[in-house]
């Protein structure tokens, strides 16, 4: 097992409750173990906030790179979208 190191963590009265209801009711051994699993939940998070965060600074980078952006038609898309539609259909 990991080192253990103790952290002090203030928390509301309404939160403390909430612990020990867990623990009195099975759920937990100890309220250290539910604080344990919520900073893993945390790490979790966070984790695949920053992978997202690299995933759109890439997407970024790469729209950049692809060049000046061109007028956006809409009827032209409009127009493509429905012979999309009726070739579905046609089928």
């Amino acid at each position: 097992m990991a080192e253990v190191q103790k952290v002090s963590v203030a928390l509301t009265v309404e939160q403390v409750a909430a612990l020990r209801t867990a623990v009195e009711a099975g759920e937990y051994a100890t309220t250290s173990e539910i604080i344990r699993e919520a900073v893993r939940d945390w790490q979790f998070k966070r984790e695949l906030r920053q992978q997202d965060v690299r995933r759109l600074r890439q997407l970024w980078d790469e729209g950049k790179a692809s060049g000046a952006a061109e007028p956006f038609d809409i009827e032209r898309s409009i127009a493509a979208a429905q012979a999309r539609l009726g070739k579905t259909h046609a089928e």
